[in-house]
């Protein structure tokens, strides 16, 4: 592939497993030095070890998005180790309980948010800090879901919570764009992914979700990540506000839930 991201410092939250991992590793054979953050350590320097074995570069830094401390210090310690920040992919997120909202706990509400919204908007919150003390410009792709454009019964939770990064990411594009700074979104459906495994591994739970998608198959990682290098890279410079739909049709038509 072209090395559209040579020279390029790049982040990505979550990158222990799925999307992150598959992402990690093609920001690093797209030319990036990248730093892979996740709460878990082993998962993470496998992922690492597999950006070495691309030819890359890399570095692990365990953290929780959610805390406010961990993410200053998980920007301060790219920064550290190579230099600058220009990239960055806030993809860690949870599904959190999928039951109704008269059944779901507060504890649960407050762990999905705090991950998947409040999560998103620390690291936004520091990576645009970084990128404005660099004198402005990079990229940044925020990780929501086609739950962020549909309600789903029995996932509320997770539903605002993606409907909330998309609100996020267009009002810190407006902040940034005069800076350089490009912000934008990306949406899968059903991704072949641990956490889809988690909530439609069941026969009967597979079949119905696989309905869903005109296509006929779920989703890769590699497919979205495809889809965010690029948006990270020169070629997608003129966009910034957006959310990219990577959802083998789910949205599109009749097939797709009311």
């Amino acid at each position: 592939m072209t090395k559209e991201l040579e020279g390029k410092v790049g982040l990505v939250t979550g990158g222990t497993s799925g999307i992150g991992r598959d992402a990690s590793v093609l920001f690093a054979k797209a030319g990036a030095k990248v730093v892979v953050a996740g709460r878990r350590e082993v998962e993470g320097k496998e992922t690492v070890d597999q950006i070495r074995a691309a030819g890359g570069e890399g570095l692990f830094v365990k953290a929780d998005v959610s805390k406010a401390a961990d993410v200053q210090a998980l920007v301060q310690k790219t920064v550290e180790k190579f230099g600058r920040l220009d990239v960055a992919f806030n993809n860690a997120g949870i599904e959190g309980a999928w039951i109704a909202i008269t059944e779901q706990s507060e504890e649960d509400w407050d762990r999905t948010i705090d991950i998947n919204l409040k999560g998103v908007w620390l690291c936004l919150k520091h990576e645009i800090r970084q990128m404005l003390k660099q004198g402005g410009g990079g990229a940044i792709v925020n990780m929501a879901s086609v739950a962020g454009w549909i309600g789903s019964a029995g996932a509320a939770t997770y539903c605002a919570s993606k409907h909330g990064v998309i609100g996020l990411t267009k009002s810190a594009a407006l902040e940034t764009a005069r800076n350089g700074i490009r912000i934008n979104v990306v949406c899968p459906a059903v991704i072949e992914t641990p956490m889809a495994e988690r909530i439609f591994g069941a026969p009967e739970m597979n079949k119905y979700a696989l309905g869903l998608h005109p296509i006929g198959r779920f989703g890769t990682p590699m497919e979205v990540a495809e889809a965010v290098v690029w948006m990270c890279s020169e070629r997608a410079s003129f966009m910034t506000g957006q959310s990219l739909v990577v959802d083998g049709g789910f949205l599109a038509g009749p097939n797709s839930p009311s």
